[in-house]
């Protein structure tokens, strides 16, 4: 009953907090003299409006949804790992370059380059649980400024080494991958590719993980009560660095799908402009880091963000209309995290007899 409990708050949070944001827009709709419900008409139309606005409505949420998996086990296990878009950046730099220079065939270039991804991304995310369970530097500051690094990194490598100098333009990216290495589309002539699949798969083997397994009761022991969790002999930083891993192997699958599915190549400020990291922080924190939920969250922002880039082609409602929308979010769960955490230290403050 309490699991089928916090399915229900993952799933009913998100769509509150939606609501909310729908409502503050409206405010800000009426000031512009739009209409309200020719605005979001075509907010919806242009996210779900027909099977094309759909494909590209969840292909853009596939990105966020591994990286929100990836933050779930991590928050799950009271660990803070900020460092997503650095994991990603280099995950798909990495795939990248493996799908290049590997002399193999086609079809298993590209399993090297997901499993490449996936363990560039990893191992940048271990390199901050180590620095924490070795050094004890803060999580918090390791993977935020990790990040600077592997985007201005990855920046240089695409500006002068593996640069495309085959055009024109010669811009920041490296060559075009081979057709053979590309992940396949689930419908011809849509956006929407097999790297959404390995989001839902993902999503399921983590709610698995969560409810079945010896680890995922570490996890969420950990989490809850690290002190009780290391009386009963859980090994924290064990669990934390192989948390630590997996965050950043999601991470860094997400940015190999979007190179490997959409780009075809790896194009510098192409992960971080659309601020996939940061979307996909939001869709964990609006689901409670509940794996079934964050399937629906990432989709809900990625419908935001794609309906408002239909707003602005046929209304005078500019496309900053997202932008409002998700500050509202974020100050929801602001203020989420705030009663929350006042709840722990009333709760805290009782049980040892003060006020």
């Amino acid at each position: 009953m309490e699991r089928h409990r916090q399915l229900f708050n993952a799933m009913l949070q998100p769509v509150l907090a939606i609501v909310i944001g729908l409502i503050a827009g409206a405010v800000v709709i009426s000031t512009v003299g739009e209409s309200i419900a020719d605005t979001y008409r075509q907010m919806w139309n242009g996210a779900f409006g027909s099977k094309y606005f759909v494909m590209s409505t969840l292909a853009r949420s596939t990105p966020i949804l591994l990286i929100s998996l990836g933050l779930a086990l991590a928050f799950r296990a009271g660990v803070f790992n900020l460092g997503a878009e650095g994991q990603m950046v280099l995950g798909a730099f990495s795939a990248a370059l493996v799908g290049l220079y590997l002399p193999v065939p086609g079809a298993v270039k590209m399993v090297a380059a997901l499993a490449a991804g996936v363990a560039v991304g990893g191992l940048w995310s271990l390199l901050a649980g180590l620095l924490e369970a070795r050094f004890k530097i803060q999580l918090l500051i390791s993977t935020l400024l990790l990040n600077y690094i592997a985007v201005l990194l990855a920046g240089y490598f695409v500006s002068d080494p593996f640069q495309d100098k085959t055009g024109s333009a010669a811009l920041a990216q490296t060559a075009m991958l081979e057709k053979s290495a590309w992940l396949p589309k689930l419908f011809a002539g849509m956006s929407l590719h097999a790297g959404f699949l390995f989001g839902i798969a993902g999503a399921v083997v983590l709610y698995l993980l969560f409810r079945y397994t010896a680890f995922g009761y570490e996890v969420k022991m950990l989490g809850q009560n690290p002190f009780f969790a290391q009386y009963g002999g859980i090994q924290k930083n064990r669990v934390m660095l192989l948390g630590m891993f997996i965050s950043g192997g999601f991470a860094g699958l997400a940015g190999t799908v979007e190179v490997l599915g959409t780009q075809y190549r790896f194009v510098d400020g192409a992960l971080t402009v659309p601020g996939y990291a940061w979307t996909g922080l939001m869709a964990t924190l609006l689901a409670n880091a509940h794996p079934l939920g964050v399937v629906v969250t990432s989709i809900l922002l990625a419908a935001l963000q794609t309906g408002a880039m239909g707003v602005e082609r046929n209304t005078e409602v500019p496309l900053e209309i997202a932008s409002i929308i998700q500050a509202v979010l974020i100050l929801f769960i602001s203020a989420k995290l705030s009663v929350q955490w006042w709840k722990r230290r009333k709760k805290g403050g009782a049980s040892h007899g003060t006020v």
